[in-house]
């Protein structure tokens, strides 16, 4: 079973102060982005990978989604997103996304927000998705970017003249990593930008759009925090299709 660190009550507590939880989507900088990656959802069935809160499940019954199944492993995540739900049109799931098994040819669109650096089984997951969606479904999602995965211990460098620098170092050594956010031993997946690809390409589908993402001015100017995220792509942003 995939790591549950979100049911850990520190980690729990710590993620609760981000902006993307306090704020939901308006909170996520990425959003805006990833919002134009995404089909028309009026009448859609979808499915949210790594629901948390239950953000995007709201955000898609708000645009007419038909139904919308959003899955988490963590009880307190599902929790908090079946408080602030109402309405039909969601059904929330504790699920492990490792071993997440769906009815072929069900749905529109699969969905997911930095979730899916947690799992260690990604092509697992995008076999089970490839044969859950139907012909010209997608899956559109976020993910840490490998060049912010790669270092086995993350954290800038700052030179003499206070020029910040990522460092890049095992990037070609894929697998487990181990941070300390909000709670000890929080486990990660590293894998190449080319992996990723390749998993999807390797499950059937055909790649539309990527974007390795990053802050404009206007949002820098809104949030002078994001100036640093000029400096290396922390998450990526990708959408495919299944052909159909």
């Amino acid at each position: 079973m995939a790591q549950n660190i979100y049911d850990d009550p520190q980690f729990f507590a710590g993620y609760a102060t981000l902006d993307r939880s306090v704020k939901g989507l308006d909170g996520a900088p990425e959003w805006p982005a990833l919002q134009k990656m995404l089909p028309e959802v009026q009448g859609k069935s979808l499915i949210d990978l790594g629901c948390g809160y239950g953000w995007f499940c709201r955000w898609a019954q708000e645009q007419g989604a038909a139904n919308i199944l959003g899955l988490d492993v963590s009880e307190k995540m599902l929790e908090r997103a079946r408080e602030m739900t109402a309405g039909s049109q969601i059904t929330y799931q504790r699920e492990d996304l490792e071993a997440l098994q769906l009815p072929a040819a069900g749905l529109d669109l699969a969905y997911s927000s930095l979730a899916l650096h947690y799992l260690e089984n990604i092509d697992g997951l995008f076999a089970t998705l490839f044969q859950a969606l139907k012909p010209g479904g997608k899956i559109v999602f976020s993910a840490e970017h490998p060049i912010y995965t790669a270092a086995l211990k993350q954290g800038w460098f700052v030179d003499d003249e206070g020029q910040k620098s990522w460092p890049v170092n095992h990037y070609q050594q894929e697998g487990v990593r181990i941070s300390n956010w909000f709670a000890e031993g929080v486990k990660k997946q590293h894998r190449k930008l080319s992996t990723w690809i390749n998993a999807l390409t390797a499950a059937g589908f055909v790649i539309e759009h990527l974007d390795e993402w990053g802050p404009d001015a206007a949002q820098i100017a809104a949030n002078p925090a994001l100036e640093e995220e000029k400096e290396r792509p922390m998450i990526f942003l990708l959408s495919a299709r299944k052909p159909g």
